[in-house]
């Protein structure tokens, strides 16, 4: 069986007492970054054999692995910090083994995005988890122009050296929006800022950002986007608008409505102004 193992993303005592008895008691440890999660193994005097496993060679690895676990291996997945498989290699094996018909299942703990989420005093019923941004400028405008009408709470993480570029661009494309900046989660100089995009912009233009950033942007509501859809249609004409569901092959009848939804009116509104 594969075990989906989470790892404190801080504070070492976030790890479970299941997680600990299971790193002792697999047979191998397939671990993103041996040498940071020896640290943590020697810490809780576990002695299981580790093997690396991360984003450069999740593929050719998986497969290594895949053979260890149809021979009856347990092995268990770990990252640096916090639960595999999100915005992790882990994902690739975890696909691998359903393919195989191996069996996978989950030790659950400390997760980066979800606490920060909790702490952020952002809406926390629907939310939409990007985890870092692109690097390619194309991919991520991309990727940020997708997030303008986005009504789900947003969440990114972000390394220090690239914070302030991200805030510019965030504010640039998405417009001021509240946000809250988690940096160092469960950690000692761990900080919570409730603020905007354009605040947290003067801020770090000023200041060094250090740490690990979570960043949690409230949602466009979608009071601004009905406005912002119905403003769009001022410089255009009734019948305007009208033809251009028809020429979409949309008969006129329900042409009128889509058009009195649009402008938030009334279809009889729309019918008397046409004649």
């Amino acid at each position: 069986m594969l075990y989906i193992c989470a790892t404190p993303i801080g504070n070492l005592l976030d790890i479970t007492e299941r997680v600990i008895e299971t790193l002792n008691e697999v047979d191998l440890i397939a671990a993103e970054d041996t040498r940071n999660s020896i640290k943590l193994l020697n810490h809780f005097n576990i002695k299981t054999p580790m093997t690396s496993y991360h984003e450069f060679n999740k593929y050719d690895k998986a497969d290594e692995l895949i053979i260890k676990l149809r021979e009856g291996k347990d092995i268990a997945l770990i990252s640096d910090a916090g639960t595999p498989a999100i915005s992790d290699p882990g994902e690739v094996l975890v696909k691998k083994c359903h393919e195989e018909g191996i069996p996978v299942t989950s030790l659950p703990g400390a997760c980066a995005c979800i606490t920060a989420l909790t702490l952020s005093g952002i809406s926390t019923r629907r939310f939409a988890f990007e985890a870092f941004l692109p690097s390619d400028k194309k991919e991520r405008r991309t990727i940020l122009n997708e997030l303008v009408n986005e009504t789900r709470t947003i969440i990114i993480y972000e390394a220090p050296h690239h914070l302030l570029d991200t805030l510019k661009q965030l504010l640039d494309v998405l417009g001021d929006r509240n946000i809250t900046l988690c940096k160092e989660l469960t950690k000692r100089f761990e900080s919570i800022n409730r603020t905007t995009l354009a605040s947290s912009v003067e801020f770090y233009s000023e200041n060094i950002p250090k740490g690990e950033f979570v960043l949690v942007i409230e949602g466009k509501s979608r009071e601004d986007i009905i406005k912002e859809k119905q403003a769009s249609f001022e410089n255009m004409t009734i019948e305007e608008h009208l033809k251009s569901y028809i020429d979409k092959g949309i008969d006129k009848k329900e042409a009128m409505k889509l058009v009195a939804k649009d402008r938030g009116v009334s279809k009889r509104d729309i019918y008397n102004s046409l004649i």
